[in-house]
């Protein structure tokens, strides 16, 4: 006599069956065989355990198995106008259609106009990026930055323990992290500056305005498109070589899935974490960050399925993101202790040598009790990092609810938390570049 299949089990199954029926009628761009990679909510128990707080904040009754068939589609899905560039800026010299780094370089900082007799697949990319999309506002877009500037350190908190270490609890872009040598080794800090760079820039004033005649384009705007660039490239590299990389496992390495997770972690997991730090979200706020996201995952080639500006709706999206995913690998405990790590090579600007030992041990304490709230002493302990008690978060919850509840209120209040905000966000990335250029990676072809 057998038993009945466990609940998770069914509803894991029964997501499986739908994604491989999704993904035979519907097979997208992928070259690749229909059905979900094997990782596909292969750590659903853990993972709706995880998901317990997403799922109340999102008013969850039912989960969606035709959304997670969705998502088990997306995972063999890429950005198909990346990839045929990608596949144009790895020809051989001499080739029909063959883009090279100084035409990319130009078109990213002035325009694919300003590029002579550019290639069909630089102009299949960028000149859309260069026209907004009909459901923008640029006001509300503006909104969201200035609220992003007002956080302040709060952001670079929330998106490097909540969001970055956090998405480290699942294997599949941990693993493809490790494999491409990002955030590990003697790289991370700066690979985290890089990180901590985009995330501040794209929220400054005119940051993501698009390249015209006689402006060049917002740093942020070159920014997101520089990296959607090096994400097709990657994904041309290890698909190029299969050896390198398991699809039938984790699906293709930089897929649409994982897209819409990383940016379901940059905004309605950054207005969660901000909240949990005692910081006050309108929802008018609320609205334009998640509409300044939204903007950017679709310059970054992010599908528009998973495209909102409601945040509920981000929430909902992401726990059945959530849902979809593998348990933790190495991988995630490599990169998690590696970011803990780099902490004793930050700099803090000005302060004597003698005492930088002092704040880099200080900055990795805080870190670390900041992650045992964010994450959970469980979550701490399967990614090996010491579990802290919540003293960051006892002082950081007074100090936020005194600057963004009392002193906003009082005349020139707001003015000067988004100035404070400014000099703080530059104030954090000094110490991660320790005097080195404020710039992203550059393409590696």
């Amino acid at each position: 006599m057998t038993s009945a299949p466990s609940a998770s089990t069914s509803a894991s199954t029964s997501a499986s069956t739908a994604a491989s029926t999704a993904a035979a009628a519907h097979p997208g761009g992928a070259s690749t065989p229909a059905g979900p990679p094997a990782r596909f909510a292969s750590g659903i128990d853990r993972n709706r355990r995880i998901g317990r707080t997403l799922r109340l904040v999102a008013r969850i009754e039912h989960e969606d198995d035709a959304l997670l068939a969705r998502i088990a589609q997306a995972m063999r899905e890429r950005d198909e106008p990346g990839a045929r560039l990608a596949k144009a800026m790895r020809s051989r010299a001499g080739e029909p259609g063959r883009v090279s780094m100084g035409q990319v370089r130009r078109a990213l900082r002035e325009g694919v106009a300003s590029v002579p007799d550019a290639p069909p697949a630089l102009v299949e990319l960028l000149a859309p990026l260069e026209q907004d999309p009909p459901w923008l506002d640029r006001d509300l877009l503006e909104r969201g930055g200035r609220f992003m500037r007002a956080l302040g350190s709060n952001a670079q908190d929330v998106l490097l323990q909540l969001s970055l270490v956090g998405g480290y609890r699942f294997a599949g872009p941990t693993d493809l992290l490790v494999a491409t040598g990002g955030l590990t080794g003697a790289t991370t800090r700066r690979r985290l500056a890089e990180t901590q760079h985009w995330g501040a820039v794209i929220g400054r004033a005119g940051a993501l305005l698009p390249p015209a005649p006689g402006r060049p384009a917002g740093e942020g705007w070159r920014l997101t498109t520089h990296v959607r660039v090096m994400h097709a490239l990657v994904n041309h590299a290890f698909e190029s070589e299969p050896s390198r990389w398991d699809v039938e496992r984790w699906g293709l390495p930089i897929n649409q899935a994982d897209q819409a997770s990383t940016l379901g972690l940059f905004d309605g997991v950054l207005l969660l974490g901000a909240r949990g730090l005692g910081v006050p979200v309108s929802r008018a706020d609320a609205r334009a960050v998640m509409h300044l996201w939204r903007y950017v995952g679709w310059l970054l080639g992010v599908d528009d399925d998973f495209l909102v500006d409601s945040e509920r709706e981000r929430h909902r999206i992401n726990y059945h993101l959530l849902l979809a995913q593998a348990p933790l690998s190495e991988a995630g405990r490599q990169l998690a202790q590696a970011v803990v790590a780099m902490q004793a090579e930050r700099r803090r600007p000005r302060l004597p040598a003698v005492l930088q030992p002092l704040w880099t041990r200080f900055e990795r304490e805080r870190l670390l009790s900041m992650l045992t709230v964010f994450l959970g002493p469980r979550s701490m302990r399967e990614l090996g990092l010491g579990v802290r008690p919540p003293w960051a978060h006892a002082y950081l919850v007074p100090l936020n609810t005194l600057r963004y509840r009392v002193l906003d209120r009082l005349p020139g209040g707001r003015a000067r938390r988004i100035a404070w905000g400014e000099a703080r966000a530059d104030h954090l990335l000094a110490t991660y570049f320790a005097g080195e250029q404020q710039d992203v990676g550059g393409l590696a072809v």
